[in-house]
């Protein structure tokens, strides 16, 4: 790797961008792609797929042997609300790799007990969103039903480049939901991008099954970024 390369990748990954160092095993040609500017060639197509699959490999492209090395931030998974599906959801997405951080002010459910090991903040959601990371390996979900603290989280998140954004209710909660977003100057394209009701129609009840159809339709999000 020469020290350009190097120097690129390590300013790409301060600023916690997904990219790619294709190397050609034959020659020792290099390339480092951003992920989220990649040309369309059949080497940056092939960069695209590593980096959603968040998987190095070996690869050929146009007859030629590459080698494709990920550089991936980890995902994180915001959650607004300390409530019981929360409980189930953040220990299968923290099993699942991702960064997880639960949001809520109201300290009688956002404790350590309920959530332990976790990273909690006991803040307003626009308040603890606006200081933190969001970007496209960021997730948000909200769970409150309460417009006070599910608005904003929503507001801060479709202003954002976050990858995925669900919200728990009804299809009547929802449809509220999306009247005062366009109140609040959203379009249809941007509320569109709201998952609600949130989470694969696997037909699920419980606190706990319901989380597992949030979390996977997250996945889903992340590694087929083109599906509907």
């Amino acid at each position: 790797m020469n020290r350009a390369i190097l120097e690129a990748l390590v300013a790409a990954r301060d600023k916690g961008l997904s990219v790619v160092l294709a190397t050609r095993l034959d020659t020792g040609e290099e390339h480092l792609i951003d992920v989220r500017a990649a040309p369309k060639t059949a080497i940056g197509e092939a960069a695209r797929v590593a980096a959603t699959r968040d998987k190095s490999a070996p690869v050929e492209i146009d007859g030629a042997p590459w080698f494709l090395n990920v550089f991936n931030s980890p995902p994180t998974l915001y959650i607004v609300g300390a409530v019981h599906i929360a409980q189930p959801l953040s220990q299968m997405a923290a099993l699942a790799g991702f960064e997880v951080t639960v949001i809520d002010p109201r300290t009688a459910f956002a404790t350590n007990e309920r959530f332990p090991q976790l990273h909690l903040i006991t803040a307003w959601p626009d308040e603890a969103l606006a200081d933190l990371p969001m970007d496209h390996r960021t997730a948000v979900v909200t769970l409150t039903h309460d417009p006070k603290l599910d608005d904003p989280a929503l507001i801060a998140a479709l202003r954002s480049d976050a990858f995925y954004v669900g919200a728990l209710g009804s299809k009547k909660t929802h449809a509220a939901r999306i009247e005062r977003l366009k109140a609040a100057g959203f379009d249809d394209a941007a509320i569109e991008r709201i998952h609600g009701p949130v989470g694969l129609n696997i037909g699920a009840v419980s606190p706990a099954e319901i989380p597992v159809s949030i979390l996977g339709q997250i996945v889903e999000r992340m590694r087929k970024p083109d599906a509907a």
